[in-house]
């Protein structure tokens, strides 16, 4: 098991969070203004990657004045109200608690965009918990993906190597930690099952948010 690390890096959605039916209504409304029936059905599991990227699967379509059209539907509801629907995975908010209270420096990288990252921590009291919040969208070019974001987090707040790990629910995350060095702590609760035969012997696998605080 990794060293106990100082700097714990987290994702947001289906890891610390419970946003999916507030998204995936946020999907529904979008679609349906523009009567696009979804290609895929819209389940939880469709929930991680960016916003026009999902928008785009579930309309079978990368044409832009299209995308643009799902993505300012989608932000018009979620931003407003929909965020607000946010539930906290049991035992989480012990575990950030715990974590910040012992010291450690606590980040937040996620695929969500910055903004309503922003309301969502405000709401549920989390602000002041997090040393800092990064999305892709937190740069002007935005990051490529996700692994570029944990660079730039790790880069801009000068941390030293071995000193920080990543926590995610979706095999995504573990390569994005992979790709930084940093050890990878699997949050099993999340929306993403990790394939028991096809998951990397080195990642951690944590079936509860009190494991984290266990380590």
């Amino acid at each position: 098991m990794p060293i106990s690390p100082k700097v714990i890096i987290f994702d947001l959605d289906g890891t610390l969070i419970d946003s999916s039916a507030s998204i995936l209504e946020g999907f529904a409304m979008a679609l349906d203004e523009l009567k696009i029936a979804p290609k895929l059905p819209l389940t939880a599991t469709i929930i991680g990657p960016p916003l026009r990227e999902t928008m785009g699967t579930l309309a079978g379509s990368d044409d832009t004045l299209l995308l643009d059209s799902l993505v300012k539907s989608f932000k018009n509801y979620y931003d407003a109200e929909g965020y607000k629907a946010t539930t906290v995975f049991s035992g989480v908010d012990e575990m950030l608690k715990g974590l910040h209270g012992a010291g450690k420096a606590l980040h937040i990288a996620t695929n969500k965009r910055l903004w309503p990252t922003q309301l969502i921590l405000k709401h549920l009291g989390w602000d002041e918990l997090f040393a800092s919040v990064y999305a892709l969208d937190a740069r002007t070019p935005a990051f490529p993906n996700k692994a570029a974001m944990i660079a730039g987090l790790i880069e801009d707040q000068s941390l030293a190597p071995g000193s920080a790990a990543y926590i995610g629910d979706r095999p995504e995350d573990g390569f994005a930690a992979d790709a930084n060095a940093l050890p990878f702590y699997a949050a099993d609760w999340g929306y993403s099952a990790f394939p028991a035969n096809d998951t990397p012997a080195h990642w951690v696998m944590l079936t509860k948010p009190g494991d984290l605080l266990a380590i």
